[in-house]
Order: C-alpha cells, then structure tokens, then sequence
C-alpha cells in the first residue's frame, strides 16, 4: 500500500510532558519517517485554562484518512481525553493534512481551518515544513507565516522526546518566555 504524508498538531494543558510524550509514543507505531517541530507554549485561545504546549509532526501513514483519525481518537482517550470528570485538555490530536486533501471528509475538515488562524499551529508547521505549501492558500508554509498577522502569545519551550531536544536551545534563546504574572 502506498504511504500518504500527513501533519498532525499536538497540544496539551494538563500534564502537558507526560501527555505529550506518551502522543508522540503512541504516533510513532503509526507513522513511518515521524519528524517533530519544536514545542512552543502558549496562552490559551477560546478557553479559559492554563498554557498549552503545542508541537507539530510530519510523517507518512499506509491508513486510510477516517482510520488514521480513528486511531488519533483512541491515543486521546488512552490520555483522559474524554474522561468525564477531566479538568483540561490532556491530549488533542488534529489531521491538520493528509496529502493535499482539500474538503469536507466525513466531518474532518483537510487542511485544517486551524492551520492559518493559530499562531501555535502555523509557526511549528514553517518550522519543520517550510517549503510545503497550504493547498488552499497556495503560498509555503514559510510564506504564510512571514505574512501572518495572528495576535496569539506563544513562545518556545524546551522539550526532549527519546533523548532529542525537539527546541533548539537558539530558538528559545530568541523567543524567550514571558516574565512571570504575564
């Protein structure tokens, strides 16, 4: 069966290393060439809650788009995700593309509507895609950010997954995190 590249965005507010870690786990035993961006933190957007950490992966999937989301579906719940007496978001995972799908797939909206409304989804993404372009906006992944005006606070954080630093220590020299009571 043929491989199909994907991205996928992370994020998490509660327990956000272990939720994480334990994501990106799980992802890897489904995707094949697994790359990582960096781990950016950031004020909550829409909801009342503590900071997220948010990250994005790229690799290739041999599963089908409503079993891949399927699956997404049953790492989440693995994480708390649709516990009922759950106080954050543990665990989300979001096809954000699946090849250059464009339109409605039984309810999954491909490239994701997030992509350029999300400061934490857009800046991961022309990190470690840059030269992949949005199939609706038609423009690089680094294009769209260098133009984009999104007002969201985010910065990135360090963060190691199997013994990598998926941050590099000079881009959170660049992007310090906000002082304290921020």
């Amino acid at each position: 069966m043929s491989l199909t590249p994907v991205l996928l965005g992370l994020g998490s507010n509660i327990e956000r290393v272990a939720h994480l870690t334990a994501g990106l786990e799980a992802l890897s035993g489904l995707l094949q060439d697994m790359c990582c961006s960096p781990v950016f933190e950031s004020l909550p957007v829409g909801i009342k809650s503590g900071p997220f950490y948010n990250l994005v992966v790229a690799g290739q999937t041999d599963l089908p788009l409503i079993e891949l989301d399927r699956r997404l579906k049953f790492i989440e719940a693995d994480n708390g995700r649709y516990a009922p007496e759950r106080k954050g978001l543990p665990l989300d995972i979001d096809v954000l593309m699946y090849g250059d799908k464009v339109g409605n797939f039984d309810g999954l909206l491909l490239p994701r509507p997030e992509i350029l409304k999300n400061a934490f989804v857009l800046w991961p993404l022309a990190l470690l895609v840059p030269e992949r372009r949005h199939p609706g906006a038609r423009r690089t992944f680094a294009e769209l950010w260098q133009e984009a005006r999104i007002e969201q606070v985010l910065w990135p954080v360090s963060f190691h997954w199997r013994g990598a630093q998926l941050t590099p220590p000079a881009l959170s020299r660049a992007f310090p995190a906000l002082p304290t009571g921020s």
